[in-house]
């Protein structure tokens, strides 16, 4: 024989359900009346609960993309200065890979280093206003200025290049090392 009983709630009144929990019947409870919505301020209405539009808190987060802005800031400031001496960083460069010879190519290689450093400080002030604006939003940003660091270095390289490819002593030294 199997048992008839009620199993969880299913046949109970609310009012049985209210005495087996130990609470007081429903005509005993005072019923408060509704109090009028008030009126949301801008502040309130923009950071509403549940509308998505609340910054979420991420201290870490936050950290992190601040600390990689400085040291962002300080090698776009080491590196610029260094680029606006452009034919001494490439001839150290090339002592490095063991080029003989110097860089003679000085005319392109002040120009397009001043070009590299204006490119390095834009870059980092664009990663740093969009990651400022994302930290803002409370959206999670640490990798934007990795992102930015990775896309101002290749257009930097490019502009580095230029002068590169037309100095005669590398492309000498290309034409020696290549098949």
């Amino acid at each position: 024989m199997t048992d008839q009983r009620p199993q969880y709630g299913e046949l109970a009144t609310p009012e049985e359900q209210r005495r087996a929990a130990g609470l007081p019947p429903l005509d005993e409870v005072a019923v408060a009346p509704p109090t009028p919505p008030v009126a949301p301020t801008a502040a309130a209405a923009s950071a509403a609960p549940g509308d998505g539009s609340t910054p979420r808190r991420r201290p870490v987060d936050r950290l992190v993309t601040i600390a990689l802005l400085a040291y962002g800031l300080v090698n776009v400031i080491v590196t610029g200065l260094s680029y606006l001496d452009l034919p001494n960083v490439m001839n150290e460069t090339m002592r490095i890979l063991g080029i003989d010879g110097e860089f003679t190519n000085f005319a392109q290689g002040r120009t397009w280093g001043t070009i590299g450093a204006v490119v390095l400080a834009v870059g980092w002030a664009i990663t740093a206003a969009l990651s400022i604006r994302r930290l803002r939003r409370g959206r999670l940003t640490w990798w934007l200025p990795i992102v930015g660091a990775i896309v101002t270095g290749i257009i930097v390289s490019m502009c580095i290049a230029v002068p590169m490819m037309s100095d005669p002593a590398f492309t000498a030294y290309l034409t020696s090392v290549g098949p």
